[in-house]
């Protein structure tokens, strides 16, 4: 064990809050606020952002320690959740309004991270995993990752707007635009669009709609880089990516395609309950809406 937190690079050395991140204790954003909260302490001293640690040194975040060896013990996991209207992405709300926690499965080791949010009122895909690493750079800028949603507007859209949109508009914090916007199909006074982004501002994809003098009635995130809502998972059921997809994700968001995981008995089954579960649920509504057409 070292005495005190390393400063200087060593060979073994890496941020303490990428260490925290690949450990699946939260995002490295969330890590960043915790090291600088005075959550986090190595070695019985409190952390400051800019330390550096190595397997000898001791970490624990709010009081409790943490396994540098947690991502060796640990399988890299993505969930994709189909989020209703409805439900917010903190973990606890204080009004006691649901989370789109509150439905997933439990970790023995960390927790699960959300890459991104979706507004109270946003429906559709949202990916969580238990690997800070991956979710930052998933959700960083500087990846380039497009977001695909479907979105409903009330109000006239000319090819002006469109053009404007593409473009780029002046919004309270700074230039954004879409990357590509497809006309879908129209219901009476609202017409629906396909629209990307690749930045993920908050609110953005209602707010550049708004900025044209239209109003957003709905709207569903549908794709997030490579990875689209598959069919059979209705609003408000997850499903766990497979090992395939999930090197596919981690190539989109630059990082190596994790090695080849070890089967785990426990966690096929688990998978084979929840797809059981998603048929059972989609048989017995097709049923219900059979009745109904009745």
């Amino acid at each position: 064990m070292t005495d005190s937190v390393s400063e200087t690079p060593g060979s073994d050395d890496e941020k303490l809050q990428k260490v925290l991140a690949r450990a699946g204790i939260g995002s490295r954003r969330e890590m960043e606020k915790a090291i600088a909260g005075g959550q986090v302490s190595v070695n019985g001293k409190v952390a400051k952002l800019g330390d550096r640690v190595s397997q000898r040194d001791k970490i624990a975040y709010n009081g409790q320690p943490i396994s540098m060896n947690t991502r060796e013990q640990q399988r890299l996991r993505v969930l994709l959740y189909n989020k209703p209207e409805g439900e917010i992405c903190s973990r606890h709300d204080p009004e006691g309004r649901r989370t789109v926690y509150d439905k997933l499965p439990k970790l023995k080791i960390g927790r699960w991270i959300s890459v991104g949010r979706l507004d109270f009122n946003t429906s559709g895909l949202l990916l969580f995993t238990n690997d800070g690493e991956l979710a930052n750079r998933l959700m960083h800028p500087s990846s380039n990752i497009d977001r695909e949603y479907l979105v409903r507007i009330q109000g006239d859209v000319d090819d002006a707007m469109i053009k404007a949109l593409k473009e780029g508009v002046l919004l309270d914090d700074g230039i954004a635009k879409f990357t590509d916007i497809v006309a879908g199909s129209a219901e009476g006074s609202n017409l629906w669009f396909y629209c990307v982004v690749m930045e993920g501002k908050n609110r953005e994809v209602r707010r550049l709609w708004e900025s044209q003098g239209v109003r957003v009635s709905r709207l569903k995130r549908v794709r997030y880089g490579n990875i689209f809502i598959p069919s059979h998972v209705r609003v408000g059921q997850w499903v766990e990516l497979q090992d395939a997809e999930i090197g596919d994700l981690c190539e989109t968001a630059g990082l190596n395609r994790p090695k080849k995981q070890k089967f785990s008995p426990n966690l096929n089954k688990m998978r084979e309950r929840q797809q059981k579960k998603l048929r059972s649920a989609n048989t017995n509504k097709r049923h219900v809406n059979s009745r109904k057409k009745k």
